[in-house]
């Protein structure tokens, strides 16, 4: 029973206490809704009649009892009050794709632009401790895929994820970000103002209630509705046994396609994409390795939007494409030599400039590498340490 019509408070109060129910999981919550049909109907329902769909008797009672309405009432204000939406089973706007995975959660919990939950998306995840070249792969790549039209899911955490969710913003593009705790929770901490962004701009998604705490246990239940709401999955980095590596093996089951940037075998954070690869993995290179395996109805529709855009952006000059340092500059000594000793996927120290630069003052470099920053060039990392914007 999919239905578009907005509901009444009466509606979400019974649905946000069947997320409540203590004991109950998401695959029981769907038998009891398949049988009953509504959740005002399973909580008009007796004990005897619970048991019989199977419902163990504690969870029955909790039911019957209808302990969980005070809770109820508290989450939805809670809601109202962060601007917070409930997306049912049932609601015409919850994600299709999200809706043919094993254990699809019967409520979701959003924050932002609603539309963008019937958008082609892909997820982009990877490791929490990412090196230069990483963060620069997640960026560029994210931004590429975004600019193709593809709305780019991730987890806000930090690293990888929050890299690929920066990229998105600073291309205009689309991003949904599927969190391990409340919507109105953010975690990490740092990212209050990614969090904020992302919320104006994009979509902020969970399942877990309003106020939730970012528990260890609730990243990989968060990580199959990454996988879930993605016609692909792309791992940037991560170890062989890391989240990400979850994550892709979420959806390899889910049915979904899986793409991995390769990295250097000397490396830890390299393992689990290079491994991925071996088993069958598609290797990503740039955004078009992940477009050309998307269904040929995506593609379509992706290829008729661009045409949409273009031909209302006619008339104006098409947007900029690639970074800053393929476009011509006019850059000082000192610039020209920053970018020539510069690297894309390692950090270079302040020092080691110094001494490649030596007919160079320090003033003289520390205000080129001061003014490229501000361009976007290239970006410096902790300890003084300056990577090319790739």
């Amino acid at each position: 029973m999919i239905s578009s019509a907005v509901l009444s408070r009466d509606e979400e109060l019974h649905w946000l206490a069947l997320r409540l129910v203590p004991g109950l999981g998401t695959r029981t919550s769907w038998k009891l809704l398949e049988r009953f049909r509504a959740p005002q109907a399973i909580f008009r329902a007796s004990r005897t009649e619970l048991e019989g769909a199977g419902v163990s008797g504690s969870v029955a009672q909790s039911i019957v009892s209808g302990c969980v309405f005070e809770d109820a009432a508290a989450q939805h204000e809670k809601m109202l009050k962060a601007g917070a939406a409930l997306i049912t089973l049932h609601d015409a706007r919850y994600p299709k794709l999200l809706r043919e995975i094993f254990d699809p959660p019967v409520t979701l919990f959003a924050r932002g632009r609603l539309e963008l939950l019937s958008t082609i998306s892909v997820g982009v995840v990877g490791t929490r401790r990412p090196t230069p070249y990483g963060l620069a792969v997640a960026e560029r790549l994210s931004a590429d895929l975004a600019h193709a039209g593809i709305t780019i899911v991730s987890g806000m955490a930090r690293g990888i994820d929050s890299a690929a969710h920066k990229g998105v913003l600073a291309a205009g593009g689309n991003t949904v970000a599927v969190l391990g705790c409340g919507v109105d929770v953010v975690y990490p901490s740092e990212n209050r103002k990614l969090a904020a962004e992302i919320a104006s701009r994009g979509l902020i998604v969970s399942e877990f209630p309003m106020g939730a705490t970012a528990f260890p246990q609730n990243f990989p239940i968060r990580n199959r509705i990454i996988s879930g709401l993605s016609s692909g999955v792309l791992v940037v980095e991560g170890a062989q046994y890391s989240g990400s590596a979850i994550t892709a093996k979420l959806a390899m089951d889910q049915g979904r396609e899986v793409f991995a940037v390769p990295g250097n075998i000397t490396s830890k954070a390299s393992w689990g994409p290079n491994l991925l690869i071996k088993q069958g993995a598609k290797l990503v290179q740039d955004w078009n390795d992940v477009v050309s395996e998307l269904p040929a109805e995506s593609r379509r529709h992706l290829i008729e939007e661009s045409r949409r855009k273009i031909e209302a952006e006619s008339g104006g000059a098409p947007p900029a494409q690639g970074s800053l340092l393929e476009q011509p500059q006019e850059w000082n000594a000192a610039a020209r030599r920053a970018l020539q000793m510069l690297r894309v996927d390692a950090g270079v120290h302040l020092d080691d400039l110094l001494e490649g630069a030596e007919d160079i003052s320090a003033s003289e470099m520390i205000a080129a590498l001061f003014d490229l920053e501000m361009q976007g060039v290239i970006r410096q990392l902790p300890g003084k340490n300056f990577v090319k914007v790739w």
